[in-house]
């Protein structure tokens, strides 16, 4: 009895039907790249085409805002700039290693404390949707009514909004290094901790500095927690601890709800500006991280 041979069965797609959902995809993924861009685009020359009129060195330095009925030409933004450098990055300082930590203890430290971790996540990720008018009224009601407005206070309402942005983009970040690095490293004697500082947070330190970027671009950006922590001042104030503040966000919104046209030129400047140091900080943080990464290969 002879054995039949059975004809081979071709399971590859046939190369026509290949080609159309290739390029089926392609479309998809350049609508998708356009409805992105498009609108980013639209933004940027606007504010770009509306501000850039009203940047100027004084504009910059001069650390008297004026009224909103008086020209974009007198006075400047000084005050405004200093505020929104120091409030937020004070708030920085405070979120930004203590999200990283947070991320630490979740991602390595987790297996050995099941009732800790979890209540840190499920906040970090509570934290992350509430309101950004709502940290304010919390930091209000806690803070400013005992001891007053300051740029500390605003400093603490943009700390709280950051530090879920930085514990869960830390954490997703430590998820993605290999546990082959870890390992292997256990494999030579190394503690968990040196393991960490050595080992873990430098394969993912680029993931780290871009979600502690996202942080910073989000709190410099806010309005509602500043109006209830800082006020808004006209001079400037160096003193993050004591008295009233100003910052770009307050003052974008202060001038753009006016009708002269000085208050609006000020408004789409101060936009600008603060555009502009949200690109100078990524530029330097992508420097920085570049350099770090070489340096530790």
């Amino acid at each position: 009895m002879t054995a039949t041979t059975q004809p081979a069965i071709d399971l590859r797609e046939a190369g026509g039907w290949r080609r159309v959902k290739n390029q089926i995809s392609l479309v998809v993924m350049w609508v998708a790249f356009a409805a992105m861009v498009i609108p980013l685009g639209f933004v940027l020359f606007t504010v770009i085409s509306k501000g850039v009129s009203a940047i100027s060195w004084q504009f910059l330095t001069n650390s008297t805002i004026p009224p909103n009925v008086l020209p974009v030409t007198i006075g400047g933004m000084g005050a405004a700039v200093v505020g929104t450098l120091i409030t937020t990055g004070f708030a920085a300082l405070m979120a930004i290693p203590l999200g990283v930590l947070g991320a630490v203890f979740i991602s390595e430290y987790g297996d050995r404390n099941r009732l800790l971790a979890p209540v840190i996540s499920f906040f970090s990720d509570v934290m992350t949707g509430v309101p950004s008018i709502v940290m304010g009224l919390f930091i209000f009601t806690i803070w400013v009514v005992h001891f007053g407005y300051s740029g500390l206070a605003g400093a603490f309402a943009l700390g709280c909004l950051m530090l879920p942005i930085v514990i869960r983009s830390s954490y997703e970040m430590l998820r993605l290094v290999p546990n082959e690095l870890r390992e292997a490293s256990y494999a030579l004697g190394a503690t968990k901790a040196r393991v960490t500082l050595t080992v873990v947070l430098p394969a993912a330190v680029g993931g780290i500095v871009s979600g502690a970027l996202l942080a910073v671009a989000r709190a410099a950006g806010e309005t509602a927690p500043l109006l209830f922590t800082i006020l808004t001042v006209e001079s400037t104030n160096t003193n993050l601890f004591s008295g009233p503040n100003t910052a770009l966000s307050t003052q974008i919104f202060n001038n753009a709800t006016q009708p002269f046209i000085g208050a609006q030129d000020r408004a789409w400047g101060s936009a600008l500006t603060l555009i502009v140091i949200a690109f100078i900080l990524m530029l330097l943080a992508r420097i920085v991280t570049a350099r770090f990464t070489r340096y530790t290969r």
